[in-house]
C-alpha cells in the first residue's frame, strides 16, 4: 500500500497538470498522446529513480542504455517515445528489482485502457476527453473538405484539426483527423447532405 500511493499521486499530478494546460487554452495537451504521455512520464522517471538509487555503476550504465531512445529516425508522437522509454525501463529495473518491472508494466496497460475507456465514456455524453491532435494526423484516417460556404456541423467537430479559409475567393478547407476508418464514414454520410461542399478528399491509416 505505500509503494501505491506515490503511484497515485504521480497519475494524479500529471492529470491536474495536464487540465491545468488545456484549461489555459494550451490545446496541444489535449490531444491522446500527450494524454498518455502526461501520466506515464512521472511513473517511468520514479520507478529509474528507484531502481539506480544508491548505485553509481547502475546509474551509468542506465544512462547509457537510456540514450537508445535518441532514435535517428523521427519519432511520430510524444507516446512513441514514452512506450520505447518504458520499456527499455522495464528492462532494466527487471534485472534490479523485479517488483518494479513489474509495477511499470502494469501502470502502462492500465493507463492506455483507462485513458480509451473515459474517452468512450465521454463520447456517449456528446464530449471529448482528449482529441487526435495535427502531428498524430499522420497516422490517422483523414477527411479533407473543401466549402464555399461556412460549415458548422464540420467546425463544430471535436476530431476538427485544421482550417484555412479564403473569403475572398469564398473557399472553406477543412481537415479532421479520425481514430478509425468507421467514425470518419460515419462523419461522411453526414456531410451528404451539404449542397455547399465542393471536394471531399479521404486518407485512409
Amino acid at each position: 500500500m505505500d509503494e501505491l500511493k506515490p503511484i497515485i499521486l504521480l497519475v494524479a499530478s500529471g492529470i491536474l497538470l495536464r487540465f491545468s494546460l488545456t484549461y489555459t487554452g494550451q490545446a496541444w495537451a489535449k490531444s491522446h498522446a500527450q494524454t498518455v504521455t502526461f501520466m506515464l512520464l512521472p511513473i517511468i522517471t520514479y520507478i529509474i529513480t528507484k531502481t539506480i538509487s544508491g548505485n553509481i555503476a547502475l546509474s551509468l550504465g542506465m544512462i547509457g542504455a537510456l540514450s537508445i531512445v535518441r532514435f535517428r529516425h523521427p519519432v511520430k508522437s510524444a507516446l512513441e517515445l514514452v512506450i520505447y522509454f518504458a520499456l527499455i525501463t522495464i528492462g532494466i529495473a527487471a534485472s534490479v528489482r523485479t517488483k518494479w518491472a513489474i509495477q511499470l508494466i502494469i501502470c502502462t496497460i492500465l493507463i492506455v485502457i483507462l485513458v480509451k475507456v473515459v474517452q468512450i465514456i465521454f463520447k456517449k455524453f456528446g464530449k471529448s476527453f482528449y482529441n487526435v491532435s495535427f502531428n498524430e494526423g499522420h497516422v490517422s484516417n483523414t477527411l479533407e473538405i473543401v466549402s464555399k460556404n461556412r460549415l458548422e456541423i464540420i467546425e463544430k467537430n471535436e476530431n476538427l484539426v485544421n482550417y484555412f479559409s479564403d473569403i475572398e475567393g469564398n473557399q472553406f478547407n477543412y481537415r479532421l483527423n479520425f481514430n478509425n476508418k468507421e467514425s470518419l464514414e460515419e462523419f461522411r454520410e453526414k456531410l451528404s447532405k451539404e449542397k455547399d461542399i465542393e471536394k471531399i478528399n479521404v486518407v485512409y491509416n
